[in-house]
């Protein structure tokens, strides 16, 4: 059963999969600011980094921060959703295909995204709260947005989506007569609904920050399996509220 299943996901559709992957992997490896620049730019200041090629709000402008937030949610999500596309593809090699399609709609959910992540990039640069590297640069933004993830770990919204995710055999059994394209939409929907606070704390670690956003997939993707996630959510939740509540008090107290 398990090498059949290694055999599967090396058919086409699961190589255009990965490549994705890969290639937004490398995209964002391109468009990261290396350490020695951001030291650079801290002592030079935001006028020598403006003048360089990089994905920045002020060079890029909202549509290459939109192209940006899209990548990285490829990057992201795609990898974390992979247990639920393999059972897609179990069901769809029995009833027509479609696994292209569940993609795209998959992704469509996460452009969404990416267009108002970008936005919100885009203003909280304007007001000074970001960096030009979408880095905080203010603890009291921080602290709720710390905050404010940690406590999205304990709703009842996040542990319905992650219930779905779990289980997504169940999942598309329950949606199979709506096609690939609105399943894609629907699993896009739920991923959105566990991660979405996870995926603003960028703006805390860093927006292309590698490093980052490594660990946020690695603890994502942890996060849907069934065995492991449960072990994580709450946990992951007490430190965030926990981090978060120390950047309010420095904030406040400084």
């Amino acid at each position: 059963m398990i090498a059949a299943r290694i055999r599967s996901m090396g058919s086409p559709h699961w190589l255009a999969l990965y490549g994705v992957i890969l290639l937004s992997w490398g995209a964002l490896y391109l468009m990261a600011l290396p350490a020695d620049l951001r030291a650079a730019g801290a002592v030079y200041g935001a006028e020598f980094l403006a003048s360089l090629c990089i994905v920045t709000p002020d060079a890029a402008g909202y549509l290459g921060l939109v192209a940006m937030w899209t990548i990285m949610s490829a990057a992201m999500m795609a990898p974390t959703a992979l247990p639920a596309f393999a059972a897609y593809d179990d069901l769809s090699a029995r009833a027509g295909g479609g696994f292209r399609w569940l993609v795209v709609g998959f992704l469509a959910v996460w452009l969404g995204f990416a267009v108002l992540a970008a936005a919100l990039q885009m203003a909280l640069f304007q007001l000074g709260y970001l960096s030009i590297f979408g880095d905080s640069q203010s603890l009291l933004l921080s602290g709720v947005l710390l905050a404010l993830a940690g406590a999205y770990q304990f709703s009842a919204l996040k542990d319905a989506c992650l219930t779905q995710c779990r289980a997504p055999l169940a999942f598309f059994m329950s949606y199979w007569a709506e096609g690939p394209v609105r399943n894609g939409l629907r699993l896009g929907a739920v991923c959105l609904g566990c991660c979405w606070a996870l995926m603003l704390l960028a703006f805390v670690g860093g927006v292309m920050n590698l490093a980052f956003m490594a660990v946020a997939m690695v603890l994502m993707a942890l996060e849907k399996l069934p065995e492991i996630g449960r072990h994580i959510t709450r946990p992951l939740g007490v430190v965030l509220i926990a981090s978060g509540a120390a950047c309010l008090g420095f904030g406040l107290i400084g």
